[in-house]
């Protein structure tokens, strides 16, 4: 039963956190009741009339999670992603909110794109699409955007990147720091000093260096954010380093805070469980930015991520079409999908393991991007808690079963996922976005 967003629903013996079982009633788009496992039926009193019932034994309720980081390529790339397909992949990831990359054409660096943006995200509405503006003109590094504009426009902006590219005027990154301190914004850098990766094709090292591909060494990441961290800790600001993959970066961004900078640090599901050595195949796929690095940097990855150093997971989800990425391996666009695969990672790789526990998931992936991206909380919108009186902005994961990654499956318009033909555990069984269901028995509504 689908319902619509005016329908209350039972969420019976949920497993809120992976706590005990309880009925979770959601109604009026709030979480309106908790009740005793069981308890809840059709007769039962003080339910709205039109009541629906989930049966949810053995799932494990979450807040509606956050991404930070979201390719969705409309404006101008179509062809691989459009806010519609790529919101669709988010529900079905459980995504409740994603944070949409200014990477697109036209650049989303003025309030008429965020706001187009914002508004196909709307129309979709299949999660809410929160645009990232450009911090520079362009993305060309030259000049700063109208980040003012952005952040009075309709789409409110908070959240300012070039990624793809990094800020690598000093000059330049400190007054975009600045500008942003006067609305509470933040800087996402893209930690790349550009002089450092020049024609670099994977990670500097035993690998590359066997493979005869130019490196791409770690210091190229961990110069810029050591820069970046003193600037912000200069300024008074808040930056937040982009895909951290080093087990360098941790370290400094660890310094960083303990210095009382207002640093914040996201990984990618990718950095937390692939490594250089998948390069040896020459397969496009594994192709990203920054590269896949190795074992090393990726127990540093997950120990920063489990400690707190690293506050989020964000998928970098950066959907290719098939002539940009079925190619050789030095014409290949770098990026992989991320959105229905990314709890599923971090389950194996954290949860499993033992380094986190559901709370510490639902920090990492709802509560912490929300607040890093600056969205009301915790009783208005997103990434919320799942008390009473919160937002019913919630998912459902089965953590029973493993799944075969079937690429042709998955929602997004292009098929770059490094994970296909890969066993991952978990299933989203249902996705509420302030009580709407998006997702119901594993399917968009």
């Amino acid at each position: 039963m689908a319902g619509d967003a005016g329908t209350a629903w039972v969420l019976r013996r949920v497993r809120p956190l992976g706590g005990e079982p309880v009925d979770v009633l959601l109604a009026d788009g709030v979480v309106a009741a908790w009740r005793p496992a069981g308890s809840t039926g059709p007769d039962s009193d003080g339910l709205p009339p039109g009541t629906a019932f989930l049966d949810a034994d053995g799932l494990i309720l979450l807040p509606g999670l956050v991404d930070l980081h979201t390719h969705l390529r409309e404006p101008g790339r179509e062809d691989a992603e459009t806010v519609e397909s790529g919101t669709r992949a988010a529900a079905l990831g459980g995504y409740t909110t994603v944070f949409a990359m200014a990477n697109t054409n036209p650049v989303a660096d003025t309030a008429g794109v965020v706001e187009q943006v914002w508004r196909l995200g709307l129309d979709a509405g299949h999660c809410d699409v929160r645009p990232v503006g450009a911090v520079t003109v362009g993305l060309a590094g030259q000049r700063l955007a109208e980040l003012g504009a952005m952040a009075t426009s309709a789409a409110g902006v908070r959240v300012f990147s070039d990624d793809g590219h990094c800020v690598s005027d000093a000059l330049l990154m400190r007054r975009a720091l600045e500008y942003v301190k006067a609305f509470d914004g933040v800087v996402a850098q893209h930690a790349e000093e550009p002089r450092l990766t020049v024609g670099a094709q994977m990670n500097e090292g035993v690998v590359a260096a066997r493979l005869g591909l130019p490196g791409w060494p770690a210091v190229a990441e961990e110069a810029i954010i050591a820069r970046d961290a003193l600037l912000a800790g200069h300024v008074g600001s808040r930056l937040h380093v982009c895909h951290v993959s080093t087990a360098g970066s941790v370290e400094i961004i660890r310094w960083a805070k303990a210095k009382g900078w207002q640093v914040t640090a996201e990984v990618t599901p990718h950095h937390l469980l692939l490594t250089d050595d998948l390069v040896e195949s020459y397969d496009p796929v594994f192709k990203v930015n920054p590269p896949l690095r190795t074992a090393e940097d990726v127990a540093a990855l997950r120990a920063g991520l489990a400690d707190g150093t690293i506050d989020c997971v964000a998928t970098d989800h950066a959907p290719h079409a098939l002539e940009d990425k079925e190619t050789e391996w030095a014409a290949a666009r770098p990026g992989m999908l991320g959105l229905q695969t990314a709890l599923s990672v971090v389950m194996e790789t954290m949860v499993i393991a033992g380094r986190l526990d559901w709370a510490g998931v639902a920090e990492r992936m709802a509560l912490a991007p929300a607040r890093i991206g600056g969205l009301p909380s915790p009783a208005a919108d997103a990434g919320s808690s799942i008390a009473v009186g919160a937002p019913a902005t919630v998912t459902l994961l089965d953590p029973s079963p493993w799944r075969v990654v079937e690429a042709d499956a998955l929602a997004s318009r292009s098929r770059n996922t490094p994970y296909a033909g890969r066993s991952l555990p978990g299933t989203i069984r249902a996705t509420f976005l302030r009580g709407r269901p998006t997702v119901l028995d594993g399917k968009i509504v």
